[in-house]
């Protein structure tokens, strides 16, 4: 049995056989071959299998993603069906004497050189299917299997170097018991994911896949950041009654669910939910969440090869609106950049992208993108309680500007006769540390703040959070954060508004008792921590957390800032 240690990213246990999503070598030789029939009838074969998986593939994400995702591998299909591709690679292995994985990358290098240099947006697309259908044809050819999450049908824990944010959205639930990664944080977006997902999630293990090898049994302990490799019956019975207890404290956390969440000393606070899309609704009253603080609409446009329509996203935000009932949701404009990408966007590469052309950045610029958003969110506002967020802001002109271009497309749905909100509060997300320190000025501006922690401890501190060698630096309960979170409080209750923060703090146990000190009035966090959550905050006075808050705001150091939280809640 092998033991890896990691960091625990989304509590829970669990034990199943490993699927490892990890890219196969496809590497092969070109070789002369004596028998081009029997070649080609070995290349007609791997097309076949291909056409049968990706039929598979398609229906199962017709039902379970919807059609638009199905359209993806239906144009793959049509690739697989073109005589004009695959003629030129059986002519190639008549005429030439090659083998089938020779002609085929020849032959597919050939028309995605073409398509690429064609100026029709359209046809350049068709590059990337093809480099997708040639892609699982080698495969077939090489007899090795390609990763696909979304197919998944038995019970297994993912084994990846790490997660994109459009693999964790693949993944089912139902077969999918938890996931560890090679890298990572608490505050990478596959640790989100799965927090929100409700899968036990362990990350940056470092040799997960070295060490860990298909269907090996595996238990992920998600509460400590353990995972243990083809464990004895002995450990994996052990891990059941963990299990069993865990489930049991979830069970008197969820006597909760329907109470307001007050103080000891009686003083309310909103705990909210952050999610991706609209399923995710199920958790976020299945928890007792009083709100969505942050409705990353990203997901929306990931895992497909164009942009959302209005219409995609205006159904997308209205069962939103609907199913929280009249409790506030916040929705995020596009924040795409970073580790985000949406290749049919087709953005240059750039030495820094979280510092790069994203997020409120990418939409000034890219206005089409953003309109169409700011409509359907728009038409949307009427079938409930909409407050819309715009992520990154840096200064002053880029809030007035996107505010600017919200209110022109207010007004042309008027005048098309569209029925709007009366009052939609617009807010920012405190993410970068100079709109922080600039917050008593923004505060005369905006509805709201929405701290963003897991960008801003990054920007402060200088230090990457997806970088194992510097995940020392990433100090949520640094004093310097700490001063810097209570600046955006005060600014904003100066001038009437109200603060949350939707980053990972916000559900962390260690720092909510600072921040219900220092008067945060919404907390967004995953769904799974809100009745957690609530269960501290309902033991803790904030007449004592006032003090505590007054106390670590003039510590040095985040370990003197941990001792005196535990002290004052112990």
């Amino acid at each position: 049995m092998t033991f890896l240690n990691g960091i625990a990213a989304s509590n829970g246990i669990a034990i199943a056989k490993a699927y490892r999503l990890v890219e196969p070598n496809l590497s092969f030789e070109n070789k002369t071959i004596e028998d081009p029939a029997s070649e080609i009838e070995r290349f007609r074969s791997a097309m076949d299998k291909s056409k049968n998986e990706l039929e598979a593939i398609r229906d199962r994400a017709n039902t379970e993603l919807g059609a638009d995702k199905a359209a993806i591998f239906e144009a793959h299909l049509l690739v697989l069906s073109d005589p004009e591709l695959t003629g030129p690679i059986e002519d190639k292995i008549q005429s030439e004497k090659v083998n089938a994985e020779a002609a085929l990358k020849e032959t597919a290098d050939m028309f995605v050189m073409m398509f690429e240099q064609m100026d029709n947006e359209y046809m350049k697309e068709r590059a990337a299917d093809i480099r997708d259908v040639t892609k699982r044809v080698l495969a077939h050819l090489l007899g090795v299997q390609l990763v696909n999450p979304s197919m998944i049908a038995e019970e297994v824990v993912i084994v990846a170097e790490d997660l994109t944010p459009s693999d964790t959205a693949q993944l089912n639930r139902q077969y999918v018991k938890g996931f560890t990664t090679d890298i990572g944080g608490r505050t990478s977006h596959s640790a989100i994911m799965a927090r929100s997902m409700e899968i036990p999630a362990v990350v940056g293990t470092r040799t997960a896949t070295k060490d860990i090898n298909n269907g090996d049994m595996v238990i992920v302990d998600g509460l400590k950041g353990e995972v243990h490799i083809n464990p004895t019956p002995e450990l994996i019975e052990q891990y059941r009654k963990i299990h069993e207890e865990y489930e049991m404290q979830k069970a008197e956390w969820a006597k909760l669910v329907n109470e307001k969440t007050v103080s000891a000393d009686n003083h309310h606070v909103e705990l909210a939910a952050n999610i991706g899309t609209p399923n995710d609704l199920k958790g976020v009253i299945e928890n007792g969440g009083e709100g969505v603080g942050l409705y990353r609409t990203e997901f929306l446009y990931m895992g497909r090869d164009q942009l959302p329509t209005e219409e995609e996203q205006f159904d997308a935000y209205k069962a939103v609106l609907e199913g929280m009932n009249g409790k506030p949701v916040v929705v995020r404009t596009l924040d795409i950049g970073g580790d985000k990408e949406l290749p049919y966007l087709h953005l240059p590469k750039e030495l820094n992208p979280f510092l790069g052309f994203r997020a409120i950045r990418l939409c000034l610029e890219e206005q089409d993108i953003f309109r169409t958003q700011l409509r359907a969110l728009l038409r949307a506002s009427i079938y409930g309680n909409l407050k819309i967020m715009f992520p990154m802001i840096a200064t002053l002109d880029e809030f007035r500007q996107a505010k600017a271009i919200l209110e022109e497309e207010k007004q042309k749905l008027t005048n098309e006769g569209q029925k709007v909100a009366d009052k939609i509060e617009l807010g920012i997300m405190v993410e970068i540390p100079s709109t922080a320190v600039l917050a008593d000025q923004f505060a005369k501006e905006v509805d709201f703040f929405s701290i963003g922690t897991n960008d801003l401890i990054q920007y402060t501190m200088a230090a990457d959070r997806m970088n194992q060698r510097v995940s020392y630096l990433y100090q949520p309960y640094s004093p310097s954060i700490l001063r810097l979170v209570k600046m955006v409080i005060d600014a904003a209750h100066a001038e009437g508004k109200w603060a949350g923060m939707c980053g990972e703090m916000a559900g962390d146990e260690t720092a909510i008792p600072v921040l219900l000190g220092l008067g945060l009035d919404e907390f967004s966090m995953s769904a799974t921590s809100i009745l957690k959550a609530r269960s501290l905050i309902k033991n803790l006075k904030k007449s004592d957390m006032e003090q505590l808050a007054a106390t670590v705001l003039n510590m040095q150091t985040t370990d003197q800032v941990i001792a005196a939280v535990n002290e004052a809640t112990k």
